[in-house]
């Protein structure tokens, strides 16, 4: 099951890439950049996953020599990283509507080539 999520967030991240580089729509690399926010997440939550594990919210008689607990950075970090990833995704599609507001298409080779 491990190994299937890393898999997939090997693609997420590759798929994300691809469009961020070779998409000339806009709105494609915006959708290419929250493919990249979803592989780098999915990675993150896997990284910090062990089997059996438990919540380190415990009281001193519950502590146990084979016990082990999974580590909540990991999930903060991706908890973090969700919310920056929806206001960076806000930002980016706000300028891609004014974009397409002022230049009147969404491409990039036209919109670079307008000088104005």
């Amino acid at each position: 099951m491990l190994l299937m999520n890393y898999i997939t967030c090997i693609l997420l991240i590759v798929m994300g890439l691809y469009t961020i580089v070779m998409k000339k729509n806009l709105m494609k690399i915006v959708i290419g950049m929250g493919l990249l926010d979803y592989g780098i997440n999915l990675l993150l939550i896997s990284i910090g996953f062990k089997a059996g594990g438990t919540a380190p919210i415990f009281t001193i008689g519950e502590l146990k020599s084979d016990s082990f607990f999974v580590d909540p950075v990991p999930q903060a970090l991706t908890l973090t990283s969700i919310v920056i990833g929806a206001c960076v995704t806000a930002l980016a599609l706000s300028l891609v509507v004014m974009i397409n507001k002022h230049y009147g298409t969404l491409d990039t080779d036209e919109v670079r080539r307008l000088k104005g």
